[in-house]
């Protein structure tokens, strides 16, 4: 792929990309899980991240560096904001955020639920979302305005008639110890309210699941920017509401991902749990 022009691109193109890359990411990922071994990444360059219990894994820094380096052959004047720590602004008014290994707890113990994100902003919108599961091979792809795929079929959410209390929801948890306490907090008043509630490990992953249909929706606090951005253009895309909502969480904005119909009444149901 050639080099952009300053202030120039192509959404498909951009979109062949992300995939691409995230799939040769995909492969060092999968490389890496014959390393895991109870729970234990068995490789030098384990260490700490916000918290003893959210690691950093070497794997998790070589997948982003095959992305960044990947991305930038490709459009050298791009921007790039990954999880990992690569920081550049460029100069097309494109931006890549990047999540190398969305599921990194998962991932350590061995778990197959785990995920590489890969999106692109222009002007702080999300206009092109890759997010891939390498073990099972699932790709969740769309383009603003251009629809979402999984694997390339298209995926689109009509109203269901579902009530809340008919609703799969699914949430996550932040590993710093104050911020999980407030988030159970909530847990009394969510669950007796839905169906049922599923906590999986991978942010991107859960918002692509409301996108086809195996979620109702999906909340979490605490979310950076690599952990929503191409997940948000796939949800949008497939006819989710993607909502941030202030005053749920101190400090954070709360991701809310809904089906169509139920993001309203599960946002009023999120703000009595923190006012019970």
């Amino acid at each position: 792929m050639t080099a952009p022009s300053p202030g120039r691109y192509e959404k498909s193109e951009l979109l062949e990309l992300a995939q691409e890359v995230a799939e040769a990411a995909g492969r060092v990922l999968r490389a890496g899980l014959e390393r895991v071994a109870g729970g234990i990444l068995l490789a030098t360059g384990a260490s700490s991240k916000s918290s003893p219990t959210d690691l950093v894994t070497e794997v998790d820094r070589n997948s982003e560096e095959l992305i960044v380096s990947a991305l930038l052959r490709a459009r050298p004047d791009d921007g790039v904001l990954g999880e990992e720590g690569s920081s550049r602004a460029g100069s097309t008014g494109v931006t890549w955020v990047i999540d190398p290994l969305d599921g990194t707890i998962n991932y350590l113990y061995g778990i197959e639920e785990f995920s590489v994100s890969i999106g692109a902003r222009v002007d702080g919108r999300s206009i092109v979302g890759a997010v891939h599961n390498p073990v099972n091979g699932e790709m969740f792809a769309a383009c603003e305005g251009e629809g979402a795929t999984l694997n390339g079929r298209t995926l689109r959410l009509e109203p269901s008639g579902r009530t809340l209390a008919e609703a799969l929801v699914g949430t996550g948890f932040t590993y710093v110890s104050k911020d999980r306490a407030d988030q159970a907090r909530m847990i009394p008043v969510i669950l007796p309210a839905v169906r049922d509630i599923r906590r999986r490990g991978s942010a991107a992953l859960d918002i692509c699941a409301v996108a086809c249909g195996r979620f109702d929706a999906f909340y979490e606090a605490w979310l950076r920017p690599w952990d929503l951005t191409a997940g948000e253009v796939v949800a949008r895309e497939a006819g989710a509401t993607v909502n941030l909502v202030e005053g749920l969480a101190d400090g954070s904005s709360t991701v809310v991902v809904a089906a169509p119909g139920l993001g309203g009444p599960l946002v009023e149901l999120l703000k009595r749990s923190v006012a019970h």
